[in-house]
């Protein structure tokens, strides 16, 4: 599947120098990079100022302009400039094309400075172009010193010491191509034709002798033979006469001497199809966002006075890379809750069950992101990571429940609680009265949706704080009740006794009046 990629309209600084002269990484420039999860495939071309750099920058990213190439002796670029576009022949990659600061300006006049960005363009690209002009000579060897310095600059193991290990560097290291611009000799030896890896080859033999000057002249040699495997060379003729080499930016191809076109055109091909993918050790490869990652790690230890390791590097992407993928996999998580879980749930199993799939597919994104965690260290992180966010989702979810059964509790239990206030029963009879609501209120409780997993334990407090009431309305009601009956039947045991009497008195002729009275007692006592 293809990954995400950016098609930069115009090259981008990705490192200067700031204020103090120090290195540093362009913040815009990493966020450019950090869009592309595509493996890169990264060419930096480094070389003397004014030598046409910029120009076979251009070429390769099939643009006229972009690169500054400049048309007087001040070098134009400063630092190292980025270009990222879709790559033309491998399918998902992106081409990085790095073009650095001109190498020995005598305007800036930095050694040391010159000696990082060298090292720099090694360090970050997979495929290393040097750009001279004329011929490869003793005088454009001693001009490229800085592969002489490399071993001051980088290390490929954090306890590597001085002159140790230098084949470590081959394996680690750039493929690496050689241009020669304005190029006017016969490729040729003994009158024999030759290619132009071969007359680079043939530049680099070595002397046997062990004299000073032939330590002198053996040492950039051997550090190119040392340090880069499989090595290229391409020579190009003058492109155009002077007058147009200063407006090359405005010219076509059909302005161009057409030797040179076909030169840059096998130069650029073979670029597209032999440049490989950046990788690291143990055979990591890298995408854009490593690449950044990888850039802000080297700087990093240059502007503190360290000198860049290839172990210290592939510890310190692991941290960042794995870092970052638990981020993206607590967003993930956290962003899937929220699409999917309505709060309250009405149980712990329904959200149980969003978890369990949310947590899946967040070590699916960490998995996908995460870099040389070989012992698992950081997917045993991220699991810590997602039953926190979930326990502060169940955390929610009690609230959220508390709240919505408090809620309905309140308006349900509404009239109840009215008389309650008003003493309705606290009369003979309240009691029974009190629990039919109450009974009734519960159900309609019970009935409502939305209230969530606290649905039963809220109502529980509620019915226990109702618990005393109760007790009191039934302590009234009974009160109230024995005392009602022991007044009725004090009255109408008073009142049957007097009249009694009467009917005694008077006779039998008032036995017929007693019927009628007792109707009319029962009457006032109900």
């Amino acid at each position: 599947m293809a990954g995400q990629t950016v098609s930069m309209k115009e090259p981008a600084c990705l490192i200067e120098n700031d204020n103090d002269g120090k290195l540093r990484v362009v913040r815009s420039a990493l966020g450019i990079l950090d869009q592309i999860d595509q493996h890169v495939v990264v060419v930096s071309v480094v070389g003397l100022y004014r030598t046409g750099k910029s120009y076979l920058m251009n070429k390769l990213a099939g643009k006229k302009k972009g690169f500054a190439l400049g048309a007087t002796i001040q070098s134009k670029t400063k630092g190292i400039w980025m270009w990222c576009v879709p790559h033309p022949e491998k399918r998902d990659h992106t081409l990085v094309l790095l073009d650095t600061e001109g190498l020995g300006d005598v305007e800036k006049g930095d050694e040391k400075n010159d000696n990082w960005i060298f090292s720099l363009a090694v360090l970050l690209s997979s495929t290393l172009v040097y750009n001279s002009t004329g011929t490869i000579d003793n005088n454009a060897l001693e001009k490229l010193h800085y592969v002489t310095e490399l071993t001051e600059h980088i290390k490929v193991k954090s306890n590597q010491r001085d002159g140790e290990e230098s084949s470590e560097y081959l394996r680690y290291f750039p493929s690496f191509v050689w241009t020669v611009r304005d190029f006017t000799l016969t490729l040729e030896v003994d009158g024999r034709p030759i290619t132009a890896n071969e007359y680079l080859e043939n530049a680099l033999k070595l002397r046997t002798g062990h004299s000073k000057k032939d330590q002198a002249y053996n040492l950039p040699r051997s550090c190119l033979r040392n340090y880069f495997s499989p090595r290229w060379c391409f020579v190009f003729e003058r492109p155009a006469s002077g007058d147009k080499m200063r407006r090359m930016e405005e010219l076509t191809d059909a302005d161009l001497e057409p030797a040179f076109v076909e030169q840059a055109k096998e130069f650029c091909d073979h670029v597209f199809n032999e440049a490989k993918t950046k990788t690291l050790k143990q055979g990591l490869k890298v995408t854009g966002r490593l690449l950044g990652n990888l850039a802000e790690t080297y700087v990093s230890a240059i502007r503190s006075g360290q000198i860049p390791c290839l172990d210290n590097a592939v510890l310190a992407l692991a941290q960042i890379e794995n870092s970052g993928a638990i981020e993206r996999a607590r967003a993930k998580y956290q962003k899937g809750m929220a699409d999917w879980v309505a709060f309250p749930t009405e149980t712990q199993e329904e959200l149980s069950e969003v978890h369990a799939v949310m947590e899946k597919e967040a070590v699916a994104i960490f998995i996908n992101n995460s870099f040389k965690d070989e012992d698992q260290k950081y997917q045993l992180e991220l699991m810590k990571v997602v039953q926190e966010e979930y326990e502060k989702i169940c955390e929610r979810n009690y609230k959220e429940s508390q709240k919505a059964c408090e809620s309905k509790i309140q308006c349900i239990f509404a009239p109840l609680e009215e008389k309650i206030r008003d003493g309705s029963y606290m009369t003979p009879g309240g009691y029974k009265e009190y629990c039919n609501d109450l009974k009734l209120a519960t159900s309609e409780y019970r009935s409502e949706g939305g209230r969530g997993v606290k649905a039963e334990e809220v109502l529980k407090e509620y019915l226990g704080r109702k618990a005393s009431i109760g007790e009191a309305i039934l302590s009234a009601d009974q009160s109230l009740t024995e005392a009602e009956q022991r007044a009725e039947g004090d009255i109408g045991h008073h009142e049957y006794a007097l009249h009694d009497l009467r009917s005694k008195q008077k006779g039998r002729h008032l036995s017929g009046r007693i019927e009628p009275w007792r109707s009319s007692w029962l009457s006032r006592r109900g």
